[in-house]
């Protein structure tokens, strides 16, 4: 008979490093710029193209606020995947078609794949890509990155935090390395920001990307900081009107630029209070489930990671099992841009994990909107399913014989 609790009369979401729910808040902000508010905002000849210019930069400053930077170094993008497309090949590029000698680009290997992505494609432009390992706990170690700015190098790009593990990085260190090395220093934000406090300023962060939909935002809309002092210069991926200081060309969206400002505001107001919440839930949660499953294992930096990620290793039963039998518990068992791949977590794979051991391991995000009665089904709902699984795989003890002896 199961040992499963009852199934809630809702999904249960804890997968919010793929993605948020929208904060209701926003998508008022948002609603009336879809509907009257419909001007162009570069129309700026009319009332209505002014309204939206206006709110537009408002925005602006509302995503600078978060990062502790100025309105003008943050350009609108589609979200950080282009980010961070635009600032590793745009710097790259633009360093080589000004006569810079470096062809060095320097990232780690378990930044997320468009970043990954973005510097092997480099190679294909004479540049050379260099990927560096982390420790068991996730972290990059600074003599590991200082020694390979030994040699010359244009660009360093290091994520604040990480998608799989929740690791925060000493962001403020490294780049203070890469700079001393004559590097550029680039960072995805993605996963950072309403997480933890920011001041790329202060860090000599000279490029970062933002995206919406990870801090209760829409969705197809994030932002990239460019520093102006000293300034950075990136050469554009594609051709237009000469938008966004001529780096990201097209009309803006309105609403949901909108919405992304309104976003960074609620999360820089609440990010304090949010933090020591969620902190609380992940805290009760690891420990029921760790009551009920002695052997289960933490994997990365337990103190190093924002408050809301558990990368968890279960002993007897794979994550596509638990997943299987648990259809209302929206967990995941890695990146949401790795899915249609389906293989053991290179990121995992980093840390030192066997290919078994990544196939038994989840990845639980909890967020702004998740309850103590969410936590109360999950840990239920995994250590039934766990022993339940475990009994599956466990080998059958071969009954006594009753036969006589001869």
């Amino acid at each position: 008979m199961s040992t499963l609790p009852p199934r809630p009369n809702r999904p249960v979401y804890l997968d919010n490093q793929a993605t948020t729910r929208c904060d209701p808040r926003v998508l008022q902000a948002m609603l009336p710029w879809f509907a009257e508010e419909y001007g162009n905002p570069h129309s700026v000849e009319h009332v209505m193209g002014r309204r939206a210019e206006e709110a537009v930069e408002r925005a602006r400053g509302q995503v600078a606020a978060i990062l502790g930077v100025e309105a003008r170094e943050v350009v609108f993008t589609s979200g950080a995947t282009e980010s961070n497309n635009i600032a590793i090949k745009g710097a790259a590029r633009f360093a080589a078609a000004h006569g810079n000698p470096a062809r060095r680009v320097v990232t780690v290997e378990t930044e997320h794949k468009c970043v990954l992505e973005s510097v092997r494609d480099l190679a294909e432009e004479g540049f050379e890509p260099v990927f560096l390992p982390v420790g068991a706990d996730g972290l990059l170690d600074s003599e590991t990155l200082r020694t390979a700015l030994v040699e010359p190098t244009l660009l360093v790009s290091v994520m604040a935090v990480n998608n799989e593990t929740g690791v925060v990085q000493d962001i403020p260190a490294l780049a203070a390395i890469a700079k001393d090395a004559g590097a550029l220093f680039h960072s995805d934000l993605a996963q950072a920001v309403g997480k933890i406090p920011l001041d790329l300023t202060g860090w000599k962060v000279d490029l970062a990307s933002v995206s919406g939909h990870k801090i209760y935002g829409p969705k197809g809309v994030g932002a990239l900081f460019v520093r102006r002092r000293p300034r950075v210069r990136l050469t554009p991926l594609f051709s237009g009107g000469g938008q966004e200081r001529g780096l990201r060309s097209g009309t803006l969206p309105a609403p949901l630029l909108i919405g992304l400002g309104e976003a960074c505001a609620l999360a820089q107001a609440e990010m304090a209070a949010d933090a020591e919440r969620i902190a609380g839930l992940r805290g009760a949660l690891l420990d029921r489930l760790k009551a009920a499953i002695p052997d289960l294992r933490l994997n990365a930096s337990p103190s190093h990671r924002i408050a809301g990620n558990l990368n968890l290793t279960f002993p007897a039963a794979t994550a596509a099992a638990l997943m299987e039998a648990l259809p209302d518990l929206c967990v995941s068992t890695g990146s949401a841009c790795s899915s249609a791949a389906i293989e053991p977590s290179y990121v995992l794979r980093a840390l030192g994990l066997s290919e078994e051991e990544a196939a038994r391991t989840l990845r639980i995000g909890i967020g702004r909107f998740t309850s103590p009665a969410d936590i109360d089904y999950a840990a239920s709902a995994l250590a039934a399913a766990h022993t339940e699984q475990a009994a599956q795989a466990a080998p059958s003890n071969p009954a006594p014989s009753t036969l006589a002896e001869a």
